[in-house]
């Protein structure tokens, strides 16, 4: 026979294999200036060390290029096959992830950290392929220029002239364990460059009068040390400050920057992590919503700024109102900023002055004991205007609105007119009120760049055809010049004080609008009764207020569910199930508007507390677009509501089931101390009454004899009827007792019941006359006769006889068994049928399951067991078994 017991090297590997699982994997990246330095040489080299040293390593993505001396350093290096993904025809490879997933090394090797996935991967990028890779505890090693680095790509710009397009962002270099340079001086890779190891011949030449120029290499070097020796400073002071070491320590500073729908922003962002990671300081990005709406494109600029700000690991924080100096300098004091990051002011000199000054000049004054940071940015950025002509915020409104506004005034215009034809007492002054009225109207409803229009037409329209002389722009009187100044300046003021005032009182609707919401979400849903109702009342809140589709999927033993919400509205197939799981395994939102899995048709996000994830909600807005900044925020705010209401609802149910626990317990000791008693009872007189008759030294007579039968025949059936009651509760708690339905006289039930139950008891029987045939199982009822004879028995006087009364109500027939006993507490009445309950004080006997199973027998029937004291002593049971049916008619044998 072969041993088949497992191999303790492979066991001992397999083992630690899982326990590596169970932490975050290692990450050390290897970088240099420029291509060619020799990173993915330097790569292959340490993982070849590592291998001799007995680590499992396998090649996730490399690239040698066609350089043999890489190419050698793959031997003996397992290659997982590529992913295949099609597009457009053609058919692309990618490191597949899913495959090193499954396979599991200590240490995979993945090239080009920068790289941007071709459409299909799960990810948009490949270092959150690493990312993912190293979350499962599998180590890496990667290799990036130090031109991708998100906090870079300014100065590089600047620099070579160069955009790159490929990023990291710079955490990845906070998240490394270590880091190592590959340095080469610029001579050496130029000369490497001209050699054919770098480019194609084709491209060296072109490589080399461009990015490969010997100014530029010599920066980028300097940037690369320079990158290295901070994050060894960042390395020796964490470990100076863990050690407790005396050092010089982080400082107390702290960055904010000011964020705006603008491309300039992203420089600004970037000089702030650039800034907050040299003084080791944490920093955020600040956001003033005004009143002013947004464009579409600067919606979508505003959304790309604040993920760069996430990307790079710093906090968004939003605020409302008017005056952005004012909100700026209010979420600094909120937040304790020392330093604020603002860019360098694009408005024209009108701009400045409508809004008070420039928004420079106003923090520096306003915000006196904080230092202020003014980023210069691209020239070429700057030339680009930020908004498209006629897009400042007096011209935000429709060409329907200018439409309406000059349809508005022609209108008022013509019917003054014909009006003061036909009444020439309307004074051209009463005129200019009716105009200065409609414009204030049109300010009302059209906005602010359509109240402007609406002032200049009734203004010029008042001038011609109503101040004399009448039909020309030409003004007679000094007071006419005046009051047609102040007229053309008032108008133009109320109708933008009003517009301001609309457009204030529209933002204060959708901040109540989302605070209802949002009280609407958290009071509905702390009223539910159960899940089904949180989950119900979750998917119709969000529903209504994204005016989308919504699904809800919970967790099932520690693993997301297959099964859907019935009330959601949202179809998962299993594509759309597969980026759901992934959601749930990786507590990260994924699908549509994401960087992961960003193919699929709708967005899912984890429903995760402190403590643990508890499900996943996918959300498919109708509109075509991807939510707004507000709208992510707002979702967010719901995502984490829902998720705390649906935990209250696990830890309510796992209270209960706790609680249901302990009581199983506690039924389960009772039952076995009562049956340990009833047991050993009747055991003792059978082992005794056998040890009796088989002792061969002990003369026993014929009645002798006949007696200790007796004695092990009463304990058999003693035993019987413990056992019948245990199997009868059993199947009553299971709901698997199945009735044997016959027409029955209750007057022989009662009587093979009485001659099983109390021997020479006196028992009083009465029926009524008129009592019919009933419906029932001849064998559970005397059963349930039988036990209440047996408790009626046992705890009243033996010389006290027992009364049983049959009677006949409508549609009813009525068993009472009365005795003439002590009766029972009046608290008691309410336990006396529950499962193992003894009413104190009673004598010691009996398992206590004796009524609970005449109820439920009796229960089984349909009717109903009830017990109450008599006034005069002693107890009633009352049994009601249903007796609506007829009998069928007897038919007489015809012989």
């Amino acid at each position: 026979m072969n041993d088949q017991r497992p191999d303790p090297d492979s066991l001992l590997a397999d083992i630690q294999r899982y326990e590596a699982r169970q932490q975050r994997g290692r990450l050390k990246i290897f970088f240099g200036m420029a291509a060619g330095v020799g990173k993915t040489y330097a790569m292959l080299h340490a993982a070849q060390s590592r291998r001799t040293e007995g680590s499992d390593v396998v090649v996730g993505w490399v690239e040698t290029h066609g350089r043999a001396e890489t190419e050698l350093l793959l031997a003996g290096l397992e290659q997982l096959p590529k992913q295949q993904l099609e597009y457009r025809g053609a058919v692309l490879e990618e490191m597949d992830l899913d495959a090193i997933l499954a396979r599991a090394p200590q240490l995979v090797l993945v090239d080009e950290l920068a790289h941007t996935n071709a459409p299909g991967a799960r990810h948009l990028k490949r270092y959150q392929d690493v990312l993912e890779l190293i979350e499962a505890g599998i180590d890496v090693y990667t290799t990036v220029n130090v031109q991708h680095f998100e906090s870079r790509v300014d100065a590089v710009r600047q620099i070579t002239g160069i955009t790159v397009y490929e990023k990291v962002p710079d955490s990845l270099l906070d998240l490394a364990d270590e880091i190592e340079l590959i340095d080469l001086p610029p001579d050496a890779l130029r000369k490497r460059l001209a050699e054919g190891k770098v480019y194609t011949t084709e491209r060296i030449e072109v490589a080399s009068n461009n990015f490969f120029r010997t100014g530029n290499l010599t920066a980028l070097r300097e940037m690369a040390l320079r990158l290295t020796a901070e994050h060894v400073d960042h390395k020796l002071q964490d470990y100076m400050q863990a050690k407790r070491i005396a050092g010089p320590w982080k400082s107390g500073d702290r960055l904010m920057v000011a964020v705006s729908p603008s491309p300039f922003s992203e420089e600004v962002i970037r000089w702030t992590r650039r800034m907050a990671y040299t003084l080791e300081a944490p920093w955020f990005a600040a956001f003033i919503e005004t009143s002013a709406g947004l464009s579409e494109r600067q919606r979508e600029l505003l959304a790309q700024n604040l993920e760069l700000v996430r990307r790079l690991g710093g906090e968004v924080v939003t605020a409302a109102g008017e005056d952005i100096v004012e909100g700026v300098l209010r979420l600094a004091q909120q937040r304790n900023a020392t330093q604020i990051v603002v860019g360098k002011p694009l408005q024209t000199r009108f701009e400045d002055w409508r809004r008070g000054g420039s928004l420079v000049d106003r923090l520096i004054r306003a915000g006196s004991d904080i230092d202020i940071y003014v980023v210069s940015g691209d020239k070429a950025k700057r030339k680009t205007p930020l908004r498209a002509p006629f897009s400042l915020p007096y011209f935000q409104s429709t060409w329907r609105d200018y439409a309406g506004a000059a349809i508005a005034i022609g209108c008022v215009t013509l019917s003054l007119l014909a009006a003061h034809s036909v009444w020439p007492w309307i004074s051209y002054q009463a005129v200019g009120l009716i105009e200065l009225l409609a414009v204030l109207l049109v300010a009302v409803y059209l906005g602010r760049g359509p109240a402007l229009l609406a002032a200049l037409l009734s203004a010029i329209s008042w001038n011609f055809l109503f101040i004399q002389p009448r039909f020309t722009f030409a003004i007679s009187a000094l007071e006419d010049i005046i009051l047609f100044l102040f007229y053309f300046v008032i108008a133009l003021f109320a109708g933008t004080l009003t517009a301001r005032l609309r457009t204030r009182e529209r933002q204060a609707q959708y901040n109540a609008d989302r605070t209802t919401a949002l009280y609407t979400l958290a009071h509905e849903t702390a009223t539910a009764v159960n899940m089904d109702d949180v989950l119900r009342t979750a998917i119709e809140q969000i529903g209504q207020v994204f005016a989308a589709d919504v699904a809800i999927l919970l967790t099932e033993q520690e693993k997301l569910s297959h099964v859907v919400h019935p009330a959601s509205t949202l179809a998962v197939n299993e594509q759309e199930f597969g980026v759901a799981t992934w959601v749930f395994d990786n507590n990260k939102p994924a699908g549509r508007f994401t960087a992961t899995l960003p193919q699929a048709a709708a967005q899912f996000r984890p429903l995760s507390t402190p403590s643990r994830r508890v499900g996943v909600v996918g959300i498919c807005p109708r509109q075509s677009g991807r939510l707004t900044f507000d709208q992510e925020v707002l979702l967010e705010t719901f995502t984490s509501q829902v998720s705390l209401v649906i935990e209250r609802e696990l830890l309510d149910e796992a209270a209960q089931e706790s609680v249901v626990l302990r009581e199983s317990e506690r039924l389960y000791t009772t039952l076995l101390n009562s049956i340990s008693h009833e047991l050993r009872t009747p055991l003792s007189t059978v082992t005794g009454a056998a040890s009796s008759l088989l002792d061969e030294n002990t003369v026993l007579t014929d009645q002798s004899r006949n007696e200790l039968i007796c004695e092990i025949q009463s304990a058999a059936d003693r035993l019987n009827r413990l056992v019948e009651n245990l199997l009868d509760m059993s199947r009553l708690d299971a709901g698997r007792l199945q009735l044997k339905l016959e027409w029955c006289d209750i007057s022989d039930v009662i009587g093979v019941a009485l001659r099983r139950a109390l021997g020479k008891r006196t028992v009083q029987v009465t029926v009524a006359p008129d009592t019919p045939l009933i419906m029932l199982d001849f064998v559970l009822m005397e059963q349930v006769l039988v036990n209440l004879l047996d408790n009626a028995g046992a705890y009243t006087p033996a010389d006290s006889p027992l009364e049983i009364a049959v009677m006949v109500e409508k549609n009813w027939v009525c068993i009472n068994l009365a005795d003439h006993g002590p009766g029972i507490p009046t608290d008691a009445l309410a336990r006396i049928f529950d499962k193992f309950y003894r009413v104190p004080g009673t004598l010691a006997g009996g398992t206590g399951l004796g009524l609970s199973i005449c109820r439920g027998l009796v229960e089984a029937h349909g009717g109903t067991l009830t017990a109450h004291n008599r006034d005069g002593g002693g107890m009633i049971f009352s049994v009601r078994l249903p007796s609506s049916a007829a009998p069928p008619p007897v038919q007489e044998a015809i012989l």
